[in-house]
């Protein structure tokens, strides 16, 4: 193996890859390009430069691919990427749906093979795959880094594509087996000979002729742009062109209704013209008619004038003493009403406020009730709870005198151990040759040793237990006390409730009180106002006379003269003579005071003396 530092590049193979693939691409479109404009007409399938060329084109889209595992082998096709260009260019939908709808195509491969052939047909191939190389973030999902179609050699085969443009080609894909071709290059195509040596000016005419063509089909485009933009110009003309003239129309048909109205109008102008001025001929005739009679009349009319301002005068005279009397009689009645009113609406607040104290009372007797059956309830478990700690109180008497027996059992039990083990030293001394009989006595002492510990041990645990119910007693003790603090709270809280209730029922005593004051005082303003109700009806019967037909005194009966003027009293309505009364009243309805008769002054005074309004 060569080392780096001798100067010898070693080339990359996929590099090398890259450019025979790009040569051959060359070479192919080339040879297509120059065949198809020799031959002169639409190519079809069975062309052999166009076979070679979708040949090369499905190995530069193969080069560098991506293995991708499916479900039972391995897949290695061209149609992944393909069919990303539809999501890419919203045109190839087309292709992609028909290619799809193909019913003799089966494999990805020969569906491949089908768009390109549809591609070139459209002479969009070099678009479809200028948008595929853009996004070169998609293609390394199908591509690896090094792929033809990853690097600069995929830009440059894209734009060779655009001279295929030229090419016309009518392909039928539907009837062709494209799953099954073997998909070899025939480099016999491409070598050069003797012939094609000496034929640079048909190249160069070729490539003006192309260059013509390429110019004239650019052309082409850029016109049928603006052709399609002068269409939709003209649509949108003849679209406002159509509602201009239908508006035109419009108006026309309202300058027409509007000059007919315009005629009628001035035709009846001219006819009311007409009629008023015959109108005013025969009022000219009328009212000189009316003149002449009216200076006959007039002086018959002076006559009647005078005598019936002199009644006028009269008239007014009597209607304003009418309306004086009207008017305080008014007065009268609204004062009436007024004080009935005030004395009805009093009585409804005392009833609503007895009707409240009444509810309040019967809320403040239930809460008494409740709070006297609590402190009953309470005084009963006070009783339960008392008698529960008396019994609580013997019993642990009971428990500390068995605690003091068993101590002294206890003591007791010691003593006698003691005085065993003594016994037994002394024994074991005195008497070691007495061993047999010893050792029985010492069993037996023993016995009575164990005997006396398990005594001991369950007094032990007696005394545990008494201590931990002498704890528990302890303990239901003083939650008793403070059940008791709680119920003498609620005998406090009790008291407090009886010195509110006795407070309120003093109070309800006083408003009751006052209320039937009230009542009283009211019924009596009742009968009052009953009285005034019937003398006022006795009065509104009555009717009075008028000042022509009174002629005499009600009371002296004497003729009424200059010297005995007429008066009219005020309450009753009655005419009688200044000689006979001269009684006059304030009211509170008439600035100065009213004259009255005797009758109704003296009922008038005693009235006012009984404070009725």
């Amino acid at each position: 193996m060569r080392s780096p530092e001798k100067g010898i590049a070693v080339k990359d193979p996929t590099a090398v890859e890259r450019a025979n693939l790009l040569n051959m691409a060359k070479l192919s479109i080339k040879g297509l390009i120059e065949s198809a404009l020799s031959f002169g007409r639409t190519l079809d399938s069975d062309y052999p430069p166009l076979q070679q060329f979708f040949v090369v084109m499905e190995h530069c889209l193969k080069h560098g691919l991506k293995v991708r595992k499916s479900f039972l082998s391995y897949n290695k096709t061209i149609w992944g990427p393909l069919e990303l260009v539809e999501k890419l260019y919203p045109e190839a939908e087309e292709i992609a749906a028909s290619v799809r709808d193909l019913p003799g195509l089966k494999t990805p491969l020969g569906r491949a093979r089908a768009w390109l052939r549809l591609a070139l047909m459209q002479k969009k191939m070099a678009d479809y795959l200028r948008c595929l190389i853009i996004q070169r973030d998609l293609l390394s999902e199908f591509y690896e880094y090094h792929a033809l179609m990853m690097e600069e050699e995929g830009a440059v085969i894209v734009g060779l594509l655009v001279g295929l443009n030229v090419i016309d080609a009518n392909l039928c894909v539907k009837g062709e087996d494209l799953d099954s071709q073997v998909g070899v290059i025939d480099f016999s195509v491409y070598l050069k000979s003797d012939d094609d040596i000496g034929g640079k000016e048909r190249d160069v005419q070729i490539a003006a002729i192309l260059d013509q063509k390429n110019y004239v089909e650019e052309l082409n485009r850029q016109l049928n742009s603006t052709v399609s933009s002068l269409h939709a110009r003209v649509d949108s003309l003849e679209k406002s062109n159509t509602k201009l003239i239908e508006e035109l129309a419009i108006a026309k048909n309202n300058i027409i209704k509007l000059q007919e109205e315009n005629h009628q109008l001035r035709s009846e102008n001219t006819l009311i013209l007409m009629k008023t001025q015959h109108h005013l001929e025969a009022t000219k005739v009328d009212v000189e008619a009316e003149l002449q009679t009216y200076k006959h009349s007039r002086q018959g009319l002076d006559e009647m004038y005078s005598e019936a301002r002199r009644q006028l005068r009269e008239e007014s005279q009597l209607r304003q003493d009418m309306e004086n009397e009207l008017v305080v009689q008014v007065s009268m009645k609204h004062e009436i009403e007024l004080a009935m009113k005030l004395l009805e609406k009093d009585i409804h607040e005392k009833q609503d406020t007895l009707i409240g104290l009444r509810q309040q009372l019967d809320e403040v007797k239930a809460i008494n009730m409740e709070m006297y059956q609590k402190l009953q309830v309470s005084e009963d478990a006070m009783k339960e709870k008392s008698e529960i700690i008396s019994r609580l109180e013997d019993k642990t008497n009971q428990i500390n005198a068995a605690m003091k027996q068993l101590e002294q059992r206890l003591q007791q039990a010691e003593k006698a151990q003691m005085e065993a083990e003594a016994e037994d030293e002394k024994l074991k001394q005195e008497y070691v040759n007495k061993s047999e009989s010893l050792q029985k006595e010492f069993s037996q002492k023993e016995k009575q040793l164990l005997q006396l510990e398990t005594d001991l041990k369950i007094e032990k645990e007696w005394r545990q237990t008494l201590e931990d119910d002498l704890q528990k007693e302890k303990e239901t003790v003083s939650h008793l006390r403070i059940e008791t603090q709680e119920i003498i709270n609620l005998k406090k809280e009790f008291l407090k409730l009886q010195e509110k209730n006795k407070q309120l029922k003093r109070i309800c005593e006083d408003q009751e009180a006052a209320l039937q004051e009230l009542a009283s005082k009211l019924s009596e303003s009742k009968l009052k106002i009953e009285d005034i109700k019937e003398a006022n009806k006795a009065l509104q019967g009555q009717v009075w006379l008028k000042d022509k037909e009174a002629t005499h005194c009600k009371i002296c009966e004497k003729e009424f003269s200059l010297s005995k003027r007429k008066h009219h009293c005020r309450n009753c309505g009655e005419i009688f003579c200044n000689a006979c009364s001269d009684n006059e009243l304030p009211l509170p309805s008439s600035p100065r005071p009213v004259r009255v008769c005797d009758s109704c002054h003296a009922m008038l005074i005693q009235r006012c003396s009984s404070n009725v309004p």
